[in-house]
């Protein structure tokens, strides 16, 4: 049993004396893990950084085996992600993220597109947070528990005033649809749905919003497991550095 495939690094731990066990996320074979040879040595260290770009050739005797992968550098990521705390704490929540999130083997091309896309904005400040938060989105989406955000749950298309999104069902809602429920409900800010300018404070509650989803939504059909520390370490970071800038 043999592929070959081009794929981002989500992880590496060291296997026996100089191996090591890497996962990548793939556009036809999703996250799938095997061995590299030598995967521990000097030189192969810069290049299994996570988030690195690589072509991965993947065989085995049988399919249900871990098999093993030989690796050839593609382009590394690291640079524009070490000179930054931000960056670097936004490409940990995505391999965490995607690491936690899909299973083995199982195909999600359209969401290898984003992230390929977004990890190639890393160190772009100023439109990295909202390619983000677009990411975490697609990410729900293609999970099964995407945002209906395209007319009022309650009223219809007929009403223009979207502000809130139901925490049950993920739907959005106008103000005059919300009445006197408005409290129970999440907000929406315009950002998600490609209104305004998308400042950096509304991209901030924004994520609070699509965090809601994937602990309340997502995490339980993990087995309640929680959500990864490194999504939370960057959401931090980047609010505080939404309040320095007041």
């Amino acid at each position: 049993m043999e592929w070959r495939d081009q794929g981002i690094l989500l992880s590496s731990r060291t296997h026996g004396e100089a191996s090591a066990i890497i996962e990548v996320f793939t556009p036809q074979r999703g996250r799938h893990a095997g061995v590299v040879r030598g995967g521990a040595s000097r030189k192969m260290a810069p290049v299994l950084q996570p988030g690195a770009q690589l072509d991965v050739a993947w065989r085995a005797r049988l399919e249900d085996h871990i098999g093993t992968f030989s690796v050839e550098p593609v382009r590394s990521r690291a640079a524009a992600s070490m000179g930054d705390r931000l960056s670097l704490a936004g490409l940990n929540a995505v391999v965490s993220l995607l690491l936690f999130c899909l299973p083995e083997r199982e195909a999600h091309e359209r969401l290898y597109r984003r992230t390929e896309a977004l990890l190639d904005l890393l160190g772009q400040g100023e439109i990295w947070p909202l390619a983000y938060l677009q990411w975490e989105m697609v990410l729900l989406d293609d999970l099964g528990f995407g945002l209906d955000l395209q007319a009022c749950a309650v009223l219809g298309p007929q009403a223009n005033d979207l502000s809130y999104i139901s925490p049950r069902t993920g739907r959005a809602v106008s103000r005059a649809g919300a009445g006197e429920w408005a409290d129970k409900l999440l907000p929406l800010p315009p950002c998600m749905v490609g209104h305004g300018p998308a400042p950096d404070a509304e991209v901030a509650e924004a994520l609070g919003v699509t965090g809601y989803f994937l602990q309340n939504r997502v995490a339980p059909e993990l087995g309640h497991k929680p959500l990864p520390e490194a999504r939370a370490r960057f959401v931090e970071r980047f609010r505080n550095s939404v309040a320095n800038q007041g």
